[in-house]
Order: structure tokens, then sequence, then C-alpha cells
């Protein structure tokens, strides 16, 4: 008769073992789930901090692109990144400053379009642009400087330059 009540307790244990590898590779699943999500959530930040410095660059090209060195101020972009007409980040570009200007050379001279100016009255300037980006959906916030070479003449350089 002894065998038989060792048996009956046998069967208790085997249940107790199976609850805990249960209970184990319940938390072995959680604790994946969770490291999944967490990395996904970063993913998804990289991407947010992307698209904003693109949407910084794409402005700052705007701003190139334009007559800026004019009358330098302060402005507001939207961009549309993905083209659907549709605004997906608004840059901030502050006030282009002109930080150098230089006499430029004969071999300085970087434009055919330019070649009627004397080089005695070309100044090489040298621009600072500032972009910042503030997603307050994404919870993006990026600031991209940028800096960029324009040839002016004396009478352009005096009017926007400091005396450098």
């Amino acid at each position: 008769m002894k065998p038989m009540v060792l048996m009956k307790a046998q069967r208790g244990a085997t249940l107790i073992i199976a609850l805990i590898m249960l209970l184990l590779f319940t938390l072995m699943v959680a604790s994946a789930f969770s490291l999944s999500s967490t990395n996904l959530k970063a993913v998804g930040n990289m991407q947010m901090r992307d698209e904003a410095i693109a949407a910084a660059n794409v402005a700052i090209e705007q701003v190139i692109s334009s007559a800026f060195t004019t009358a330098p101020s302060a402005q507001t972009l939207e961009v549309d990144l993905n083209g659907d007409d549709t605004p997906d980040y608004i840059v901030s570009i502050a006030t282009p400053e002109c930080i150098r200007a230089t006499q430029a050379t004969p071999a300085a001279l970087s434009s055919v379009a330019l070649a009627a100016m004397s080089t005695a009255s070309s100044w090489n300037t040298v621009w600072s642009l500032d972009a910042t980006v503030n997603d307050p959906a994404s919870g993006a916030l990026v600031r991209v400087r940028s800096g960029v070479r324009v040839l002016l003449s004396q009478a352009e350089k005096d009017a926007v330059c400091p005396t450098t």
C-alpha cells in the first residue's frame, strides 16, 4: 500500500511544476512584447527627427534660392515633404546673418552670369542660416544651422553686411 500513496503525492507536484513553467513562459512573452514596443517607439522617434531635419533643410534651400541677401529677414515656411499639398512641418528661419565678407579675386568668381562684375567690386560673403522645426504633433524639435557663400557687389555688401 505504500507505493499507491507515493504516486498520489507525485501527481500534485507535476501540476505545480507545470503551473510554474506556464508562469515563466507568460513572463517571457510579456517581456518580449514590452521590448518590441519600446524599440518601435525609438524607431518612430528617429523617423520624426529625420523628417524634421529634412524639412529644415528644404526650408533653408528655399531661402538660399531666393534673393535673401537683398533684405534679410526672419520668416516662417510651411514644408510639404510627402507631396500631398498639406504642410507637414512649419519651419522658422531666423534672420540670415552675414558673418564674413572678403574681397573676391579673379579666380574666386563663381558664375559666368556675374562676369560683368569687376573683381574690384565683388565680395565673397558668408551667411549663416538657422532653421528651427518644432512639431507639437510628433514632439520633434530640431535646429539646423547652415552656411552659404554669396557673391555680392560692393553696394549690396555695404547694404547688408557689417563692416568686416
